[in-house]
């Protein structure tokens, strides 16, 4: 049986909402991130799409929402916003491509995450009762860091449960 977008909200099967989270495509679709992206409820993708097609297959899974990247300059991609804010239980989520450009005090501004890509480089933080959130690159391989995605559960409860992926060594 497939499951429908309906169907999607509690991922996790425990009254969990799950979001995919990913960065820097660089215009590479990989097959193995588009399996982790199944059966998400909603899809944020941190900027350096790279390509149109990638915007398109991720939104054939989930609901989508994508920020711009710096390599974002061409097509539709250079027409994503810099910046976005997406709520899901009441819980305010920042996007941006690159975190060195925050330009506010997210704890004060109301957000429980910034998610945000650019160095490549996973990262689970905490600060200040906020969490920062990078889920690495799931495009080419640079130097030696992993390909990798994220997951972020919402509980019923709004809390957050951040979770890396290693598409490949």
């Amino acid at each position: 049986m497939s499951r429908t977008r309906e169907d999607r909200s509690d991922a996790a099967g425990d009254g969990t909402l799950r979001i995919g989270v990913v960065s820097d495509t660089h215009g590479l679709l990989r097959e193995e991130m588009l399996r982790a992206m199944r059966g998400c409820a909603r899809i944020l993708h941190l900027g350096d799409v790279g390509d149109d097609a990638i915007l398109d297959a991720l939104a054939e899974i989930a609901p989508l929402t994508a920020v711009r990247g710096n390599v974002d300059r061409a097509g539709r991609c250079a027409e994503l916003p810099e910046t976005e804010i997406v709520s899901e239980r009441e819980v305010m989520f920042y996007l941006l491509h690159d975190r060195e450009q925050l330009d506010l005090k997210p704890e004060a501004a109301g957000f429980a995450a910034v998610l945000s890509g650019h160095s490549h480089k996973p990262l689970v933080e905490w600060r200040n009762g906020v969490l920062f959130l990078n889920p690495g690159a799931c495009g080419p391989r640079r130097f030696r860091l992993p390909v990798s995605c994220a997951w972020l559960d919402v509980e019923a409860d709004g809390s957050l449960r951040p979770t890396l992926l290693t598409l490949t060594d």
